[in-house]
């Protein structure tokens, strides 16, 4: 009994110690927002929250951020992020970026949660969640749908 109290002991250890490696290994965001924006330092939250560290930015317009960014036309939000050449719009669940970063889809230059749909993340409004989807974009305009929530 004892050595299966320590065998269990030791593989709880190992996989804490395997979790918080994944996590240190996360990619810094670095966060365009406006500075009254409070759904963007949500979406931060949520970010931090999921093993990402963000690094925030007040700017008095994400205009010229989007344009750096090749956000296509009627994607925008309230933000853009960067995580390096990845840009990402708007409320996208960590989630979905977790996974962009890992498949890394061929044509894929970022992705985007056009407006601020409630129940995003950074968007919590109580129980209600509204439906929306995470765009996939690339820098030529293509679009397709990468995630439904």
């Amino acid at each position: 009994m004892k050595k299966l109290k320590a065998l269990f002991l030791g593989t709880a250890v190992l996989m804490s110690s395997m979790l918080t490696k994944a996590e240190e290994s996360l990619p810094t965001v670095m966060l365009y927002k406006t500075p009254a924006c409070g759904c963007c330092k949500e979406w931060a939250k949520h970010m931090e929250e999921n093993g990402f560290k963000v690094m925030s930015h007040d700017v008095p317009s994400t205009a010229g951020y989007r344009a750096k960014a090749g956000i296509p036309k009627g994607m925008e939000s309230c933000h853009t992020a960067f995580i390096g050449d990845y840009a990402f719009e708007g409320h996208v669940p960590a989630a979905d970026i977790k996974r962009l970063l890992t498949e890394k889809p061929a044509g894929v230059n970022g992705l985007a949660v056009p407006g601020m749909p409630v129940g995003s993340p950074g968007m919590e409004y109580g129980d209600r969640k509204d439906p929306y989807q995470v765009i996939g974009f690339s820098r030529d305009g293509k679009m397709s749908v990468f995630a439904t929530h």
